[in-house]
């Protein structure tokens, strides 16, 4: 393997990609990777992965659905994060202590 053609090869893919977060797709491979897994990476990265033959850039559609698909889990975790707030108010004893005697009856 020529090391210079192989990083010229990742130089060269790494200069047409034009966002500065590409979200690429894997492919399968032989050591295990599967296909079709989505992922947001640098633009290096995703050039050597590119240049491996691990990956190719996403379709226009699939960056939409995978944008829409990180937001909508955001949100989820957003609520779940707010759901299990507990909120309370301190006031002063001295505050209780008034509310206490506005409940009681008062004696005739």
């Amino acid at each position: 393997m020529d090391l210079k053609l192989y990083y010229q090869k990742i130089r060269d893919v790494e200069a047409k990609i034009v966002e500065a977060f590409p979200v690429v797709v894997s492919r399968e491979t032989g050591d295990g990777g599967k296909e079709g897994m989505l992922t947001e990476t640098t633009r290096a990265i995703a050039a050597k992965m590119i240049a491996d033959g691990a990956a190719r850039l996403a379709k226009p559609e699939e960056v939409k659905a995978f944008q829409e698909g990180r937001a909508e889990a955001v949100r989820l975790v957003e609520e779940a994060a707010a759901a299990a707030k507990v909120q309370f108010t301190m006031f002063p004893t001295s505050e209780l202590s008034r509310l206490r005697g506005a409940l009681r009856p008062a004696k005739d």
